[in-house]
Formats: structure tokens, sequence, C-alpha cells
């Protein structure tokens, strides 16, 4: 876990002059993430905060347990953002906390003006943490349902 959040962070930042950047990064380096996978970092202590383990964010997710470790470290990336999605409806990540994981892993975030998005967007926003229960709500609207995680890219 980080010794500061990300708000007291971005305050401190706001009141620091280029020329204390390295005060800064030396102060605060405790809670600065691993600039090559801050994504495996963010997902790490949002589990931690959470009290759930990835063991069990996968299976939630249906999502091969070897496959989402390697997801989750980084190690294995994949183009498919409905997984990301899967792993972040089953943390029951807040939309917040979803933008942040999709943006740390490099895909785009949800969109307003996408309609599939926005059936996500109020999923998220709803509490809703069961892949069937996502899957019915976009099906509803004649939607694509999240892709099935088969391990693959």
């Amino acid at each position: 876990m980080y010794k500061d959040s990300t708000t007291d962070l971005e305050a401190v930042l706001g009141k620091t002059q280029p020329e204390n950047i390295d005060i800064y990064l030396k102060t605060h380096e405790q809670s600065l993430a691993d600039e090559k996978k801050p994504f495996a970092a963010y997902m790490r202590e949002l589990f931690k905060k959470k009290g759930i383990t990835q063991q069990d964010v996968f299976l939630k997710a249906d999502i091969p347990e070897r496959y989402g470790y390697r997801l989750i470290a980084q190690a294995k990336n994949t183009i498919q953002r409905d997984y990301i999605l899967r792993i972040c409806f089953a943390a029951g990540f807040t939309l917040k906390e979803t933008q942040r994981a999709l943006k740390l892993y490099g895909m785009s975030e949800l969109y307003a003006r996408i309609p599939r998005d926005s059936v996500l967007i109020v999923a998220f926003n709803g509490g809703i943490s069961e892949i069937h229960e996502v899957d019915e709500l976009l099906a509803s609207y004649g939607m694509e349902l999240l892709k099935p995680c088969t391990g693959q890219r």
C-alpha cells in the first residue's frame, strides 16, 4: 500500500516548483508507482483495499487464473479491453477506478458517446459486479456481451 493518497500527492505537486521536483520524488518515493508496471501496482493496491484476492476476482470474472495473474503482472498483454473490464466488474471497482485501470493498461477509457460504453458506465455506477448481470444488461439492448476470456490476446 502506498504511504500517501493520490489526492495528497496531487496537492503537493500543485505547489511544487520545477526546481524542486527532485525533493518531491525523494520525499514521496514510497508512494510512487513502479514506472514500468503502474497497472500492476494499482490493481494490487485496489484488491488489497477492497479485501479481495486475485484468485477470487479471476474466478468471478471467468478468467483462467494463470492468464489472469499474467495480465495483472503485465507479463502478458491483451488487446481485449473486455478482459480488463471483466476484472474490474468482478473486483467491484467503481467507474472512476475502472477508468484509471484502463488508462494505466494503455486502453481507452469508457466513453459516454459510445452506446455500449454508456451501458457499461451505468452498470459500474449501479454497482453491478456479476458478469452475467452485465451481459444481461448488454443483451437487453441488443449489444455485444463482454468477450469471454480464452487466455488469448
